[in-house]
């Protein structure tokens, strides 16, 4: 009986790119026109509060109802010719070599590489298209009439995200039970729960303990590579049009995890 295929799951934000690539795009939309300059100043202290941990419930609410609804009214061409004159720079300097020689790796054992991530399909897909990875589980945001209305079509978050991988494992018959996930957050913990081979990758103070209490390795990335000297990129595309469109939806989930910490912390 033929051994039944696995696969190795990734985050996206700090697993395989450096940093959060969320609110990389701010600038270059507030000099196309689409956000002002308080709006940019506010996706600064998002990611302020982000690191450095100073956001309770109702802060974190507010802030995530702010990023969702950043996106509301933006006409998806005049998002696709900004994000197409600057992907490359803010893309290139941020993958980590690490995770690119350990997506090489599974592909040379056989195993499908996919991107899980909350970030949008609009970043997830062309990254997971430049990896070469298999299949994408992302965010997506709603678009009517050409344009952005600022609502989630779909989250792909937390518990979500696990369920994705069991629904995606059924149908495309993978064995869970050996196959490989990876990840930063302790958001992601039910995600690598349904693997056989979890995985933290420069994990927060949380999943740090989860991991070592339950004798999961732990894996630090260090060596962010300009994308171009791994694997070759593609032309750019339309799709790549929305790139932090799916990106603003993450930093709701990025406060509100931070939240949750300091909660479990407390």
């Amino acid at each position: 009986m033929a051994s039944r295929p696995t696969a190795a799951f990734f985050d996206l934000d700090k697993t395989i790119i450096a940093k959060s690539s969320t609110l990389a795009f701010s600038r270059p939309f507030q000099a196309g026109g689409l956000i002002s300059r308080r709006a940019v100043l506010r996706s600064a202290y998002a990611q302020f509060v982000y690191l450095v941990g100073g956001a309770d419930h109702d802060q974190m609410e507010k802030m995530r109802q702010f990023m969702s609804q950043l996106c509301a009214g933006w006409d998806v061409a005049t998002v696709r010719e900004i994000v197409a004159e600057t992907l490359h720079h803010v893309v290139d300097p941020l993958v980590y070599d690490e995770a690119v020689s350990l997506i090489e790796e599974h592909h040379l054992a056989g195993r499908d590489v996919v991107i899980v991530s909350t970030s949008g399909t609009e970043v997830v897909g062309p990254i997971g298209e430049m990896l070469g990875a298999d299949r994408v589980v992302a965010t997506r945001m709603e678009i009517a009439e050409g344009c952005y209305t600022g609502q989630i079509e779909y989250y792909a978050y937390a518990e979500e995200k696990a369920r994705a991988i069991r629904e995606l494992a059924e149908r495309e018959g993978y064995d869970l039970e050996h196959s490989y996930a990876y990840s930063d957050s302790v958001t992601d913990v039910h995600m690598l729960e349904a693997v056989g081979h979890p995985h933290a990758v420069n994990p927060d103070r949380e999943l740090r303990r989860i991991a070592t209490t339950n004798g999961w390795p732990v894996l630090v990335f260090t060596k962010p590579v300009a994308l171009q000297g791994r694997v070759p990129l593609p032309p750019a595309k339309p799709t790549l049009a929305a790139l932090a469109v799916g990106g603003v939806v993450a930093v709701g989930s990025m406060v509100w995890a931070n939240a949750r910490r300091r909660r479990l912390d407390a």
